[in-house]
């Protein structure tokens, strides 16, 4: 072989060696940068999530019951609480280990070091959730795990973390799974349903996690008008814009636990914030809102003001048995009437009129309610082509959906 040849032939490979070894070292960064985290929510909600969590980008997404586990880094840790809407809470895993009595779930906690996370100036709380026989009492294990973590700091430093269950600079989250435990880190703090624009509430709010749950099981995808006919305080119409528009869920939220980790980098947040926000889009159909009180549509409009989606929902003081479809085209309802264990209605008549109502007055229209009141669909005198098992706080309810066709059925069919 020719003397140029060969050494031509073996930059290529130094080369090839060099690119091969590089790309090792970014898999290998990437692997330690990415981490595993937890995504809680709603019973029925888990497929939604996972859908939800694909779409942003995680790896290793696996669905359980209440919760999907999915992997990223920190940035995605930032967009996931930003994004999510049908999730709880973020969690994030640290720490694993077997304990089955207080001697050894305590040397299990002091054996992590906890001047990682926090200081001995700052503040924590433990959550606590227990399936076991070994432990009774979510109490006591919080209380022992809390002498643990206390414990290290006062032999290490003379100084102790205190106790703050309103605003803890560290949330800690330990659930026990018969003799498994498991340490986590919540990344979110308040429940992600808090999302910051409902300052004003109506009798029996819909949780906004719950909403946008329904929301997005009920195919809303802003490609259609969109009505709720008894809003409250226009819960379920602040997320249908958001779903219409993409706006991230947790925009307008005020803060998130990993705001107070030592880790927390703000520019990345900001970075996070700002392309999560070049990925809004505009919405070309109606979003409306009816309520008979006049007290709901003004907490609705307020609310809706707060959310900053004045532009595309507007809330008028109506009864819905009064009114009747407006818009051409297909009309996505969806609603949480009342029920009547917090509101005082007649029940059987108040169900019949919603059938009745949606039956003469709203054709081509798909209209999904959900109800803890599972005797009462029986009078709405229509057949649900929809039934979807849900939990409205602890109460078992149906989402329910009903299609309202142009004309009959039989003529929507004919050739």
């Amino acid at each position: 072989m020719p003397k140029n040849n060969y050494f031509a032939s073996i930059r290529v490979y130094t080369s090839i060696i060099k690119c091969y070894s590089d790309w090792l070292f970014l898999i290998k960064k990437e692997m330690e940068e990415n981490f595993k985290m937890i995504a809680k929510c709603f019973f029925g909600f888990e497929e939604i999530l996972e859908k939800e969590l694909r779409t942003l980008g995680a790896q290793d997404v696996e669905k359980g019951v209440r919760m999907v586990s999915f992997k990223g880094d920190k940035g995605f840790m930032y967009k996931a609480n930003l994004s999510l809407r049908t999730a709880l809470k973020v969690l994030k895993p640290i720490y694993f280990f077997r304990a089955n009595n207080e001697q050894a779930l305590y040397k299990g906690i002091s054996g992590l070091n906890w001047s990682k996370y926090l200081n001995a100036n700052q503040t924590f709380v433990i959550d606590t959730t227990v399936h076991s026989t070994y432990f009774n009492h979510s109490e006591f294990v919080s209380q022992k795990c809390k002498d643990a973590i206390v414990d290290q700091f006062r032999e290490r430093t003379g100084q102790r973390p205190s106790i703050d269950k309103q605003h803890p600079d560290l949330r800690i989250n330990i659930h026990i799974d018969r003799d498994q435990v498991s340490v986590a880190l919540d990344t979110s703090g308040a429940s992600l349903h808090q999302r910051g624009y409902r300052t004003a509430t109506n009798i029996a709010p819909i949780n906004e996690v719950l909403a946008a749950g329904i929301l997005l099981l009920s195919g809303w995808d802003g490609q259609s008008h969109f009505l709720d006919p008894m809003c409250g305080s226009g819960t379920f119409l602040a997320e249908a814009a958001m779903i219409a528009c993409n706006i991230p869920a947790n925009i307008n939220r005020k803060e998130f636990a990993f705001e107070k980790w030592k880790d927390w980098d703000n520019d990345l947040f900001d970075t996070i914030v700002d392309s999560l926000m070049k990925k809004t889009r505009e919405f070309h159909y109606t979003i409306k809102g009816f309520d008979k009180a006049p007290s709901a549509v003004s907490k609705a409009k307020d609310n809706i003001r707060n959310a900053n989606l004045e532009d595309y929902v507007t809330v008028f003081e109506e009864n819905f048995f009064d009114t009747e479809k407006e818009t051409e085209g297909k009309l996505h309802i969806v609603f949480n009437p009342p029920y009547d264990e917090r509101l005082d209605i007649h029940m059987e008549r108040f169900y019949a009129s919603i059938g009745d109502t949606l039956k003469k007055n709203y054709p081509g229209t798909d209209a999904w309610f959900i109800t803890a009141n599972l005797e009462a669909l029986k009078f709405v005198g229509l057949k649900p082509s929809r039934k979807i098992k849900l939990f409205n706080a602890s109460l078992e309810a149906r989402l329910v959906k009903y299609e309202m066709y142009e004309g009959s059925k039989r003529t929507k069919f004919q050739v």
